[in-house]
């Protein structure tokens, strides 16, 4: 597919920024979607980046308004959709919203004759939540979360994901467009925006010496953003990609993470080690991925950046 003109939906986000970061580099015409075009504290860092002044445009649209993505979606030939509902702590209050905002944007998709096709975000966390894991089975693009499973253990936002993007591939195959998802581990590397996401406070705290946050992570998989935008583009682009795609560098658990930036930043008081927690063992193929060409970096180069850019923004301090 050739460079034209996509949409990034929740484009001041963590991840949407970094995505259209590397489309306008790349050539892109780029329509983001925020909820406030005028909030410059929301959207100043997005203008700074190269090719915006000449390249992107952004509408105002609301995951909650049905047919508010219409216009920002009509023309283009892509469309990115990153946006989600912000709203705290996860609850069951979140599974409706998820779905609905999904379908809304889709809708939007379905009115416009110009769309080639649809990159919708997902997480490992519609992959993972299942029960009697096989240790010796790394999990691939075939496995779905149990929600049964999500709902006994409180897993919002895993339940969340994973019946939004059964939604959108029920809707898709339904009105024949042409979907493919990725599903990206927990994001790390520098935030373009100033304010930080909830996953780059969760590391800035683990980084100060909190554990709470971290406590309910257990078992993860890690990827850096850039390596996270670059795999959306390249399932954009590369014509033979169908279906789901796992975006994960590195699996470990807690104890291992703090062990590698422990001796990474022997400087900052990160904790030695977590509470001890039954979690499942799991690693992820995602041999998928890398047979179009996408090499991941390592969680020690993903952990840099991200302190590197923390620091930057002045919101850590090394000694």
């Amino acid at each position: 597919m050739a460079q034209g003109n996509v949409c990034v939906t929740g484009a001041s986000g963590f991840l949407a920024s970094w995505l259209i970061k590397r489309l306008l580099l790349s050539g892109y015409h780029v329509v983001g979607t925020v909820r406030d075009p005028g909030n410059d504290t929301k959207v100043a860092h997005l203008w700074n980046l190269q090719g915006a002044k000449e390249r992107l445009r952004l509408v105002k649209a609301e995951l909650t308004e049905d047919g508010s993505f219409d216009n920002a979606i009509m023309g283009c030939e892509g469309v990115f959709h990153m946006a989600s509902l912000v709203l705290g702590q996860p609850t069951r209050d979140m599974l409706k919203p998820a779905v609905d905002g999904t379908l809304n944007v889709l809708r939007s998709c379905k009115k416009n004759p110009s769309l080639k096709r649809v990159v919708l975000t997902s997480s490992t966390s519609a992959v993972r939540v299942r029960p009697n894991l096989d240790p010796n089975t790394p999990l691939d693009e075939s496995s779905w979360s149990s929600a049964e499973l999500c709902e006994k253990l409180n897993g919002w936002y895993s339940l969340s994901k994973t019946l939004a993007e059964k939604a959108a591939w029920d809707f898709c195959n339904e009105n024949q467009i042409n979907l493919v998802t990725v599903l990206p581990g927990f994001v790390v590397g520098p935030s373009l925006p100033p304010t930080l996401c909830s996953t780059a406070s969760d590391i800035l705290g683990l980084l100060q010496g909190e554990t709470e946050r971290f406590e309910s992570h257990g078992r993860m998989g890690y990827v850096h953003i850039n390596d996270v935008a670059l795999c959306h583009i390249l399932v954009y682009e590369c014509e033979e990609a169908q279906g789901r795609y796992l975006c994960s560098s590195t699996v470990v658990d807690n104890d291992e993470l703090v062990s590698i930036l422990s001796a990474r930043y022997s400087t900052l008081p990160i904790p030695k080690r977590f509470e001890q927690h039954e979690r499942p063992y799991y690693e992820f193929n995602t041999t998928k991925i890398k047979s179009l060409g996408l090499t991941f970096k390592s969680i020690q180069e993903m952990f840099d950046d991200c302190v590197t850019s923390l620091v930057a923004q002045g919101h850590l301090f090394l000694t």
